[in-house]
């Protein structure tokens, strides 16, 4: 069956059905209406959708949807629309509302229905679908609730069909999760029945490029200009750094800033389970990505495979997108065997939690007792910097950690910057011993450590 028959049938099968919304910003007209005007604009707009595909042809609008210029492809819907609503099903609707209509039409038609609106918008980052009923997004940082839903499991279904087809990903009740990658680059997690009891659950993560430096930080306030110097700097003279924490806390961002700062004379290998780093103006970079399985159970490439194979490859950085399990082991060797300067993240509250993680997850990788794996941790790591999002959206880099031998020989935590969020403000509480080692092997000038400092009180 075809894209546009499966429309028509989810159009079928809602019928009837009356969707469940909430206020949120900028949904149009639905967001004051009652359930009754909530329901005619339902059946208008299926009527409209109706008679489109009707007057230009089954056949004629699934060509114009295989053609490559989308740009034509809806012109010709939009055309044949505005003919559909100068009918008298439609006089009552104002100009703004047949507008609307034409809008949500050819996003259902052609793109991805009630979703389209928040892929189209750059400052939506993320958007969450917990089946029929609720539809949520991130905006500015903040969480909103949309008043706009699905009607119906099946329409989630088909978004999530047009999602996947290009990606040749497997999903149904055998292989019930899906992680993917858009062209675009945005991050899909696809969750259907028997896992998800509520309706398919569908979050896909933007990634809009706007932040792509330590500079656009500092302008964003997330990090003040002498904390992100230090960051270059610890770059530069290529000290192994683990960035750390919670979900949705600006852990890749920040990673692809810090990669920014990777000398361009230096060859990189990147390895990420869905590839988000970005490396448009750097010279030399080879980007790995993880792969599943395929729908024969073959084929899968993990990222312990990735790193494995990138110690094979001559890299002179190894960033890893995220360390989740057994191939942390094999990140801490490639960073004690000559691959100094290596980047990756990970998931945690706090530094000490990002080395006890680290350390639970390289034991997974490698079945040896946790004092020896501490001492793997204690010579391969230099510094854990820690992200977090606060209540009011805003993401801030609150820590920078150096990784030590302590006096009995255990890992110890040194706070190099600290945050107060009471003051809200940045404190230097160490400063890094490789920052003298620099100037004393004339890397850095001494006037310039003393200007930095000095901005930093």
């Amino acid at each position: 069956m075809g894209v546009l028959e499966r429309v028509l049938a989810a159009e079928q099968n809602t019928n009837g059905e009356k969707a469940a919304s909430s206020p949120s910003p900028s949904n149009g007209f639905l967001a004051a209406s009652s359930s009754r005007e909530k329901e005619e604009w339902k059946e208008k707009r299926e009527l409209l959708r109706k008679k489109t595909v009707e007057r230009l042809g089954l056949t004629l609008t699934a060509d114009l949807l295989d053609f490559e210029n989308q740009k034509r492809a809806a012109r010709e819907l939009t055309a044949a629309a505005n003919d559909v609503l100068l009918g008298a099903e439609f006089s009552n609707f104002s100009a703004a509302q047949k507008k609307e209509l034409v809008t949500e039409v050819l996003n259902e038609i052609m793109g991805l229905g009630v979703l389209q609106p928040f892929m189209d918008d750059a400052q939506v980052t993320e958007i969450m679908v917990n089946g029929p009923q609720n539809l949520f997004f991130e905006k500015g940082g903040k969480l909103y609730q949309s008043e706009k839903v699905f009607d119906s499991v099946d329409q989630i279904m088909l978004v999530i069909d047009r999602i996947l087809a290009p990606l040749g990903r497997r999903l149904d009740e055998a292989s019930p999760i899906v992680n993917a990658r858009l062209a675009t680059g945005d991050r899909v997690n696809v969750v259907i029945s028997p896992i998800a009891l509520e309706g398919p659950a569908l979050t896909i993560r933007r990634f809009t490029g706007r932040i792509t430096s330590l500079k656009r930080l500092v302008e964003l306030d997330s990090l003040p200009a002498w904390f992100a110097q230090l960051l270059s700097w610890a770059v530069r003279f290529r000290k192994d750094i683990a960035v750390a924490g919670g979900t949705g806390s600006g852990k890749t961002t920040l990673l692809n800033a810090l990669s920014l700062e990777i000398p361009k004379t230096e060859r990189i290998v990147t390895i990420e389970d869905s590839a988000e780093l970005s490396f448009e103006t750097h010279p030399h970079v080879v980007r790995l990505e993880a792969r599943s399985a395929s729908i024969e159970g073959k084929g899968c490439v993990s990222i312990r495979d990735l790193v494995i194979n990138a110690l094979r490859m001559r890299p002179d950085r190894i960033v890893v997108g995220e360390v989740r399990g057994e191939e942390a082991i094999d990140m801490l060797q490639a960073m004690n065997t000559g691959h100094d300067g290596s980047l990756t993240t990970l998931h945690a509250g706090t530094a000490e939690e990002a080395i006890s993680r680290l350390i639970l997850m390289a034991r997974f990788g490698m079945d040896l007792p946790a004092n020896l794996i501490e001492e793997q941790v204690i010579t391969a790591l230099d510094f854990v910097v820690m992200g977090k999002r606060y209540g009011d959206g805003k993401r801030l880099i609150t820590s920078m950690s150096q990784v030590s031998r302590g006096k009995d020989g255990s890992l110890l935590l040194e706070p190099v910057v600290s945050f107060s969020e009471a003051e809200k403000t940045w404190h230097l509480e160490s400063i890094p011993a490789f920052i003298e080692e620099a100037v004393l092997e004339k890397r850095l000038a001494r006037r310039e450590v003393e200007k930095w400092q000095l901005a930093s009180f």
